[in-house]
């Protein structure tokens, strides 16, 4: 179901991947489920149906096609056709082939050659004339190249993966000798979707997320989606309310017609042709229809805010009235005082809303208030559920699935006193409540504006997970893909270097990091056990249950056998949980853990080869889920409830983990920490897709965000120098750089104004610029250059994206990263506390140009650092200029080493000063203010530190003739 190959293709790969060119004689016949793979220039294959090939090659192509079939541990080596195949694909190109990886490590070594040499160079040869130049540089220079190190090191060993989803449907939801009925025996998933404040998070964006949950392709009755409403809004409850109403006719309209992609909001924005490939001849019907009612579904949910209000005034005067009737009852010709009542939020039910309250008050504000659970939607039926021509009004839905998955609005209680730990403790809550209510072996995690841009793409990830050998996977990480980014990604929102080049490569190593969003899990390891076969030891509290276990949560047997070890929990050599450590480290909830050996049954591959050790039987899955009644909804809300983590290991070791405002990155690291891996999938059509902030000011407080949580996970016991030996060396190394690459802005901030203080001066960082310095700088700068074409071709991204990534690293460097590292310093010196505010999700509202936010100017001190730089380079130059101008012996080598990098500095700038300047004028004046006072500081600090010495001079370094 799943295959990955490396870049020196080093595994065997199986016996029935065959070229289309061998002899007919050594063909063996074709089954059913093969398909056809091409390689792309990126090393990508490429699946394609018979119906493709035959639609899209000539036969002269189809002569360059495989037989593409995943690899597995049973494989045998390869026979002599499929070895010269191979060859052939990887003696291609220098740069796409198997020489790929020889190639990186080539260069490599010979950076690493030349950065040794070009270092000794400049310690052996000071600029005695600048010595206080020349020690900055090498400083500088010294902690570039130890962190160019650390970045290069993890990418040594790039690999691609892909999917055959045909094997998947063959083993799982075909008939079976284990499964005549051809139910699927696929493993439940629980979606979770977070959200916390309506005003920055647009109810209706999360709506149009929910709607594309609902309408995945994978089994119904296998599906539930969880929305974590962290502010306890009442606009967030009711426009779910509303999207559970829609879903009865978007879900069943995208099945019939095989919508892509399933969020409405994106699918009727579309810019290509709707009805092509459409050959139903009722869609035309159905779409204008579905497409009327979904703009009276955006109607509604913009105007709930209005509707609430009104609601609750209306109520409010009609209990001030009663009070008032009640006291004039009790006092009979005293003078009538003006009764204050409060003011609360009141529900379509004529009831108080139990959450947050749009007029704050006691137990019903953001940080106080009960606990909530929902369900919108019920738990659908095992059997499909076909619909009528009468169903859904004027839709025809016969022969079509209308079942809808498991919905369910979750808010946690929250009191005053305790920490709720922000976005990760909003996370664990749902992991506990969804496992009372379903308890999916696997999780999937989604931002409120993340939605499913591929409607099988946890299918594609359920390769992986039940592949022979997935057990111990830990996640499955999709790369984010972002829609509403300017055309020329100014500030580097689509981040490609890193989504399609670096986790790629960590992908060859034990796996990526956890990123956020667009992960699907396996639920054993958030509970914080060890992967299977770990270590030899004995039978415990989790020893998996046997096969009754798949028809009930509550219905758990321990076995003993090898097969069914237990999953251990322990960073070290601790001892195997037992039962009566399990509230301890869980809570006091009894269902919740009989749960647990509940789902790591469920969610083991299936033991249909002798190679898999730790499998289950065929058709284990095909029972009906148990029925949710009052008193499991109950205990969920008590689970949800603000206390219930006190005195547990929630946060610490199981669920996600606290302690940083990057608890993706911390929890990944600890699963991969105990010897889990993870995996990386690149689906042909994106999973997932999202937004991201293309205003400037935004952007910058995201990656202060992101840096700050780097700087925390350095200075905590998260360091990776602190790992287990049970994580790789170099994905040891990965996790390293995560922590440290922050503190590289304080060297390149000095960097930045060497150029500057070099024209100032009129020295340079080397004594003269001879032979020796330029040749070390050309190989250096020409293996850096060919570094990047490598990765530039292999992963599939454009030079102009990398440009733009290496122009924002510098931009964020020289700001949001030193502001990281001011406030990482104060939290851990000061014990301050550092809080950030939600990015915002919602966009201007300019119906002529979408990316109006791109050009608002929003002022922030993160901007002081950059425009600091911008104006000393740019008057060191004309400094420089003046004075070899007007100088009696021009050094002119000096200067054009000066004016040269400071050129790199301001050309890397250039989409930060583009950003100042807004649009038609409207740059705020402050950016004029700092500017002015800049020059004016650096004027007045030069004519202080190097004075004139007559009246014809000026700075005393030259002078007009």
């Amino acid at each position: 179901m799943s295959s990955n190959n490396n870049k020196g293709f080093k595994g065997n790969r199986s016996n029935l991947s065959i070229s289309s060119d061998a002899p007919d004689s050594q063909k063996p016949p074709l089954p059913p489920t093969v398909t056809f793979a091409r390689r792309t220039p990126s090393e990508r294959y490429i699946n394609y149906s018979r119906d493709d090939l035959d639609s899209e090659l000539s036969s002269q192509d189809f002569m360059n096609y495989t037989v593409h079939l995943p690899p597995t541990p049973d494989n045998q080596p390869m026979d002599a056709i499929s070895q010269k195949v191979e060859e052939q694909y990887v003696s291609s190109s220098l740069f796409t082939g198997g020489f790929n990886g020889v190639t990186r490590w080539l260069l490599i070594v010979i950076r690493m050659v030349v950065l040794v040499l070009f270092l000794s160079w400049r310690i052996n040869h000071p600029n005695n004339d600048a010595i206080w130049l020349w020690g900055m540089s090498i400083v500088c220079e010294l902690w570039f190249a130890f962190s160019w190190i650390l970045d290069q090191l993890p990418k040594v060993n790039p690999v691609n993966r892909a999917t055959d989803l045909n094997v998947l449907k063959e083993k799982f939801e075909l008939p079976t000798v284990n499964n005549p009925t051809g139910k699927s025996d696929l493993p439940g998933i629980d979606i979770f979707v977070s959200t916390a404040d309506p005003e920055k998070e647009p109810p209706l964006v999360t709506a149009n997320t929910i709607l594309s949950i609902l309408a995945a392709d994978y089994p119904v009755e296998k599906l539930a989606c969880y929305v974590s409403d962290d502010g306890g809004a009442l606009l967030t409850f009711e426009a779910m309310a509303e999207a559970a109403s829609f879903a009865n006719m978007w879900v069943p309209f995208c099945r019939k017609h095989d919508i892509e992609p399933r969020n409405p909001e994106s699918y009727f924005n579309l810019k290509k042709d709707p009805y092509k490939n459409k050959v139903k001849s009722d869609f035309v019907k159905d779409r204008r229809r579905v497409k009327r009612e979904f703009d009276e579904f955006k109607v509604r949910i913009n105007g709930l805010p209005d509707s609430i209000r009104r609601r609750s005034d209306a109520y409010h005067a009609r209990e001030e009235i009663k009070a008032m009737k009640q006291q004039r009852q009790k006092r009979d010709d005293e003078p009538i005082e003006m009764i204050k009542v409060q003011k609360a939020t009141w529900m379509a039910d004529g009831t108080h809303w139990p959450g947050t309250w749009l007029s704050p008050a006691p137990e019903h504000s953001k940080g106080d208030h009960s606990g909530i659970i929902q369900v919108m939607l019920k738990p659908p039926s095992d059997d499909p559920l076909h619909g009528t021509e009468d169903d859904a009004g004027m839709l025809d839905f016969t022969d079509v699935d209308i079942r809808l998955p498991m919905l369910v609005y979750v808010s946690r209680e929250k009191r005053p006193g305790y920490d709720h730990n922000k976005k990760a403790g909003a996370m664990n809550a749902l992991v506990r409540a969804s496992a009372i209510m379903s308890n999916g072996p696997f999780i999937l995690n989604l931002d409120c504006d993340h939605y499913i841009y591929n409607s099988q793409a946890m299918r594609e990830g359920m390769c992986f997970m039940m592949d022979r050998g997935g057990d111990s996977l830990c996640y499955v990480q999709f790369p984010q893909r972002f829609e509403g980014i300017d055309t020329s990604d100014r500030y580097a929102n689509h981040n490609t270097v890193f989504f399609d080049g670096n986790m790629r490569a960590l992908d060859g190593l034990q796996g990526p990091v956890y990123v956020g969003t667009g992960c699907l899990f396996r639920r054993i390891a958030l509970y914080g056990f060890d992967p299977p076969r770990s270590k030899e030891h004995h039978p415990s509290f989790c020893s998996c249950c046997c096969s009754c276990c798949c028809g009930g949560r509550r219905k758990a047997k321990f076995h003993t056998s090898v097969e069914n070890r237990a999953l251990r929990m322990g960073d070290s050599d601790d001892e195997d949980m037992n039962l009566s450590l399990a509230p301890k480290k869980f809570g006091n909830s009894t269902l919740l853990i009989d749960s647990i050996p509940v789902a790591e049954f469920q969610g083991r591959p299936l033991a249909d080869h002798p190679a898999v050790k730790n499998g289950r039987p065929p058709g284990a899955l095909t029972n009906p889920r148990e029925l949710l009644d009052a008193s499991t909804v109950a205990e969920a809300i008590s689970v949800v409830s603000c206390w219930y983590e006190d005195k547990t290991e929630w946060g610490q070791r199981v669920g996600w983990i606290y302690g940083s405002v990057t608890e993706d990155v911390v929890t990944g690291y600890r699963m991969h920490n105990r010897g889990w891996k993870s995996v990386y999938c690149i689906t042909k059509r994106d999973a997932f897709r999202g937004t991201a902030p293309i205003n400037l000011t935004d952007r910058l407080h995201q990656v202060l965000r992101w840096a700050t949580g780097s700087v925390e996970i350095f200075f905590s016991r998260n360091n990776a120098l602190l790992a287990s030996s049970k994580m790789k060396i170099l994905q040891r190394i990965a996790y390293l750089n995560v922590g440290i690459y922050p503190f590289t802005s304080i060297f390149l901030i000095v960097y930045c104004f060497l150029p500057a203080l070099s024209l100032f001066s009129g020295q340079f960082i080397v004594q003269t610029l001879n032979v020796t310095f330029l040749v070390y700088l050309l190989i250096i700068t020409l293996t850096i250059v060919m570094l990047a074409v490598l990765e530039v071709k292999w992963s599939g991204i454009e030079l102009e994206e990398w440009w733009r990534n290496e122009q924002f690293w510098l931009i964020g460097g020289t700001s949001a990263h030193l502001a990281a590292v001011m406030q990482g310093l104060l939290k851990v010196v000061a014990g301050i506390e550092i809080s950030f505010t939600l990015t915002s999700k919602s966009a201007v509202d300019d119906e002529e140009d979408e990316f109006a936010d791109l050009y608002i100017v929003k002022w922030t001190s993160l901007m002081i650092p950059p425009i600091t730089i911008m104006m000393v380079n740019l008057i060191a130059i004309a400094v420089g200029f003046s004075r070899t101008i007007y100088s009696t012996i021009p050094q002119w080598s000096k200067l054009l080493g000066g004016v040269f990098f400071s050129f790199w500095v301001l050309a890397h700038l250039y989409p930060f000063a583009k950003g100042l300047m807004g649009r038609r004028g409207r740059t705020p004046t402050i950016v004029f203010v700092w500017s002015g006072l800049v020059a004016i500081t650096i004027s007045l600090l030069w004519v202080a530190i190097n004075p004139p010495q007559g009246q014809n001079q000026i700075g005393g370094s030259f002078q007009f003739p």
